[in-house]
């Protein structure tokens, strides 16, 4: 139990000018001097008799390599009362059964009874134990633990209070990490009212209080505070409406309902956000997290740190807009209400946003000349990003025709019955489209994504949050606002949502109640992250897009350059793009061969061999790396195989099941090609780079899947609806259909409804 004196302090540190805490979690990585103030709930197991000491050992650990990054962390910890308790214990139930053996010739340990131990003898038996295995637990990270017990005085008395700061700051100076803990043994019983006092005054009662005291006269950018609770919640956690506060500002007191404290220890919740307020107050930054949940415990400082969305963050700073949460559920009220509307009104909406791309064409390349000076100025986008980045005149004509088509096919997508069938006599089950939800498109260099990807969710009712990259914040900006402007149209603005804030990717993927499904549109180790990150939430994509041609031994020689150029060189960055060149061992060495190779090295694309191609060679192009390689750029890999069978068994291998192609004038070939290949596009004599929403007829794409559930290939609108089921009855119950009952089941199949072919 921690209690202290109420008696009140001067807030003004020794040698301290008012700082500054951080105003984002993403700063949050520059934190120096980080204090960790551990709950007696962390430290503590369930039964409070003893340290829980898997939890333990994984906080040592995350602070140790913390540490060894050249951070200055300190420990503020519980402990010593349950640590004592259980040595205590121990020692009792020996002494007596000892008595008893004395007495009876026998242990009655189930008779003993265990009398109530007072805390300050419990810490004085586990003071020593405690840090002893602190320093143990530190010992295997080479570091070195110094323990300090400190009791009301030493805040009380100035020349102590400078002792203190000196003896904190030499050992920091030493690399060791200082273990601090209020001297329990000889502090007083509680007092009344002990809590903290006011915003200019602080008493130190609890850990809590102790820790943000600390922090504030260590000059400490960081001050994380471990609980058995996830955050702040705006109502008491565990209550239906719950919602965990991510940032919490100073003033946002009222907002907030407190419930009980934790199982053990002083310091409730609100004497948690009163300390933090404090401690930000005074300059540092604060987060209240979970420290004892399984799952994160054992990266949640270290999470922390890196800027992750964990716990409830203390800010000064509030932001002008809505936070993602905010509107992530923006988006799902606005795509209900844009469900809701009629086909044509949804289309007329797609039709004004076509209009204003060609309308306010100025502005929009004005927008993303900023962004390709930015990105060239920077120097941090290779050549294939900066092509993506770049819109023009003609990009723009295409994304309007593509937009007129999404909304000409739109017309019956939403509430389209697929099936119809009789139960029994007047119960007719209707199987129809819906929306999925909410959607969450996370996109790179690609600004010209952004009203694609709006367009397709807006035939298909859905919300959408947008979060693209910040080289192209200029493009996004102006895009997202004439989307909102053709949204207005119908009074639906808020279905569609750029993501503005600092919001780190890994933490979208975190918001599984919020968020139906994630499309990432980008490099393939944008997508492999996110397929990492994505917790509860279905991905869409492909992670890489490693697409093949293979040139059988019946290729036609006007077919084979004309196919290859395009597949290569039309546009080298694209996910649909040619990567790896199999070839036939009969073509090597012929007309057919050489021109191939003249035709890439005219074209300027570098040749890696592969290693079955580099065999047959005596000077050979440099041996590919890997044959599972997504290139990007004006490079391919040349493979020789022996027949079409290989060149499926190596598409299965090494490729990435986007889109493969054959070359062959032979129809058994290319029908054994099309029928074994397992990718979401095959092709027979044509370009890898028809695999595409708007050459599919598909008016655009949201991306193009490898997934084998839902949608597969380029995704249109289609592939953003799911569908849900209606029944109409009459009085009807399951038990009229028993073995006695009156009914029977028909189960018959009804015709549909005609289609609009409009």
């Amino acid at each position: 139990i921690r209690c202290w004196s109420n008696i009140p302090f001067l807030t003004v540190p020794l040698s301290r000018a008012h700082g500054k805490s951080f105003a984002h979690r993403s700063e949050l990585k520059h934190a120096k001097r980080i204090v960790v103030k551990l709950g007696s709930a962390v430290v503590t197991r369930g039964d409070e008799c003893g340290l829980a000491l898997g939890r333990l050992a994984s906080i040592v650990e995350q602070v140790s390599m913390l540490q060894n990054q050249g951070r200055e962390m300190m420990i503020v910890t519980s402990g010593a009362v349950a640590f004592g308790k259980q040595r205590l214990r121990h020692e009792i139930l020996l002494s007596q059964s000892v008595r008893q053996a004395l007495h009876s010739g026998q242990s009655q340990l189930k008779d003993m009874a265990i009398p109530v131990l007072e805390a300050r003898a419990c810490a004085a038996a586990g003071q020593s134990g405690l840090m002893a295995l602190y320093e143990a637990m530190f010992t295997q990270y080479s570091i070195c633990a110094a323990q300090i017990l400190v009791t009301n005085l030493d805040f009380h008395d100035e020349q102590k209070r400078r002792n203190l700061n000196g003896t904190l700051h030499e050992l920091l100076r030493m690399n060791i990490v200082p273990i601090i803990n209020t001297n329990d043994a000889v502090v007083p019983p509680p007092e009344p009212n002990s809590d903290l006092q006011g915003v200019n005054v602080i008493s130190v009662k609890d850990n809590d209080s102790l820790a943000a005291r600390l922090a504030v006269e260590m000059k400490t950018d960081l001050l994380i505070v471990l609980s058995d609770v996830e955050g702040l919640f705006d109502s008491p956690p565990g209550s239906d409406d719950a919602k965990l506060i991510d940032i919490f500002y100073p003033g946002d007191q009222q907002s907030v309902t407190f419930g009980t404290k934790s199982r053990v220890g002083m310091g409730g919740m609100e004497a948690k956000v009163k300390a933090a307020l404090w401690a930000l107050q005074g300059g540092t930054s604060v987060v209240i997290a979970n420290g004892t949940h399984p799952k994160i415990s054992g990266h949640v400082i270290t999470d922390i740190v890196e800027g992750k969305k964990v716990g409830t963050f203390f800010s000064e700073v509030k932001p002008a807009g809505p936070t993602v949460e905010q509107q992530a559920e923006m988006a799902r009220g606005g795509g209900r209400t844009l469900a809701a509307l009629q086909p044509e009104q949804r289309a007329e909406i797609i039709y004004r946003l076509a209009d204003l791309l060609t309308d306010q064409r100025e502005e929009i390349l004005l927008a993303n000349k900023k962004d390709l000076e930015e990105a060239e100025n920077k120097g941090r986008l290779a050549l294939p990003l900066l092509k993506r980045l770049s819109l023009s005149t003609s990009k723009l004509n295409s994304l309007a025709i593509g937009l007129r088509q999404i909304a000409a096919s739109s017309q019956d997508s939403v509430g389209r019955v697929i099936r119809r069938t009789r139960i029994a006599k007047a119960l007719d089950l209707e199987q129809v489209t819906v929306p999925i939800g909410v959607l969450l498109v996370i996109f790179e260099s690609r600004p010209d994504c952004l009203p694609q990807v709006s367009a397709l969710a807006i035939a298909s009712g859905n919300g959408l949050l947008l979060k693209g990259g910040k080289e192209a914040a200029h493009s996004n900006q102006i895009l997202h606002h004439l989307t909102q402007e053709a949204l207005s149209t119908h009074g639906v603005k808020d279905a569609v949502q750029l993501v503005n804030t600092r919001e780190e990717v890994e933490d979208l993927c975190r918001l599984d109640k919020l968020i139906d499904l994630i499309i990432p549109r980008g490099s393939s180790q944008l997508v492999r992250n996110i397929q990492k990150a994505a917790k509860g939430i279905p991905v869409m994509g492909h992670s890489e897009g490693i697409c093949h041609v293979y040139v059988d031994t019946d290729a036609s020689v006007e077919k084979v350059t004309r196919i290859i150029r395009d597949s290569k060189c039309e546009y080298p960055a694209a996910c649909n793009a040619l990567e790896t060149l199999l070839i036939h061992r009969d073509l090597l060495r012929t007309p057919l061969f050489d021109q191939i190779i003249d035709m890439l090295r005219v074209e300027q694309v570098k040749i890696h061999a592969g290693p079955k191609f580099a065999s047959y060679l005596t000077f050979s192009p440099s041996e590919v790396k890997s044959l599972r390689t997504e290139y990007g750029d004006l490079e391919c890999c040349i493979e020789v195989v022996d027949s079409v069978q290989e060149a499926v068994e190596h598409i299965h291998k090494y490729g990435s099941s986007h889109t493969d192609v054959i070359i062959t004038e032979n129809e058994q070939t290319a029908e054994f090609f099309l029928q074994h290949v397992d990718s979401a596009c095959v092709f027979w004599n044509a370009s890898t780079r028809f695999s595409d929403g708007y050459r599919f007829g598909l008016g655009a794409e949201v991306g193009i899947s490898t997934s084998r559930i839902h949608a597969r290939g380029p995704v249109g609108i289609e592939g953003l609806l799911t569908t849900k089921w209606l029944l109409r009855g009459d009085n009807h119950v399951v038990s009229d259909f028993s073995e006695h009952g009156s009914m029977k089941y028909l189960h018959e199949s009804l015709p549909l409804p005609q289609r609009n072919t409009n």
